[in-house]
């Protein structure tokens, strides 16, 4: 009887044994399934929907920023996509002033020099208001040149005593209604220049570079506190570097001693710089 049982259970295990090629069967159909549907996925490919990534990848190595994807959301992407004004980087002013004149016509160009060649002189004609007013004609000159508007003011007994960079209260009023002035203009840079003569400074300051610096920035604050915006404005220490008259006399020594405000052009002006000439007030 043990016998019997022993050989039922000897029987048994070789079937059971024989049977095991069915898993190996079973794996092999399950792979070649997998493999028949990756084929078959590959060759069910949507040309446009590549095309597009294509582009995209194309582009995205090219160094340029990628526009916006586009294509994708008109095949049917998933995803809203944001458009290209999201994407847009931030652009300086003089950029946006170079890709803006780019744009432009010669015709176009010419009508914005003239614009802006008008605007300048309604500006020179309102500090010259400004310093008859406040009777102090003699301590500013406005330039109208090529490059821009130039507002220059002489330094003694107006804005600082000698060899000191702290604005004189008399001056306040004089600093406040520029202020006015440059706020509603609204649209050029302002550089703010510290001039200096030639003799060499002691007391408090290194040199005179220290000097005009602080004077410009002093100036550049004065500014601010009336209302212009910081972004426009730029102080500038000069020291003795740009003489307009020679510094071998008292006389002139103190016009080189002065602070001037520039307005940069944006548009080449058309007119002949020979036409260009200084407007100087009574008694400067």
């Amino acid at each position: 009887m043990s016998g019997r049982k022993k050989k039922h259970k000897g029987g048994h295990e070789d079937g059971h044994v024989d049977e095991r090629w069915l898993l190996t069967y079973a794996d092999l159909i399950t792979l070649l399934m997998s493999l028949f549907m990756v084929l078959w996925s590959i060759s069910s490919v949507n040309i446009s929907k590549y095309e597009d990534l294509q582009r995209s990848l194309a582009e995205a190595f090219s160094g340029k920023v990628m526009p916006g994807g586009q294509g994708i959301k008109q095949n049917g992407g998933s995803e809203s996509i944001p458009t290209p004004a999201e994407n847009t980087p931030m652009i300086s002013q003089d950029q946006t002033n170079a890709d803006s004149k780019s744009r432009m016509t010669k015709i176009q160009q010419k009508s914005a020099a003239k614009h802006e060649n008008d605007a300048f002189k309604e500006v020179q004609k309102q500090v010259q208001q400004l310093a008859n007013e406040q009777k102090l004609s003699g301590k500013i000159k406005t330039t109208l040149s090529k490059d821009g508007l130039h507002i220059r003011i002489t330094t003694d007994d107006l804005l600082f005593d000698s060899g000191s960079a702290e604005i004189k209260p008399k001056a306040g009023p004089l600093l406040a209604g520029l202020g006015d002035l440059l706020r509603a203009e609204g649209t050029h840079q302002v550089v703010v220049k510290g001039h200096t003569d030639n003799v060499p400074i002691t007391g408090r300051y290194r040199s005179n570079w220290n000097l005009s610096g602080d004077r410009a920035a002093n100036v550049v604050l004065a500014l601010i506190k009336a209302k212009v915006a910081g972004g426009r404005l730029t102080a500038a220490g000069r020291a003795d570097q740009e003489p307009v008259t020679s510094n071998e006399s008292a006389a002139g020594r103190s016009i080189n001693r002065r602070v001037e405000l520039w307005l940069p052009r944006v548009f080449t002006q058309a007119t002949d710089p020979a036409k260009l000439t200084d407007s100087v007030f009574p008694g400067s």
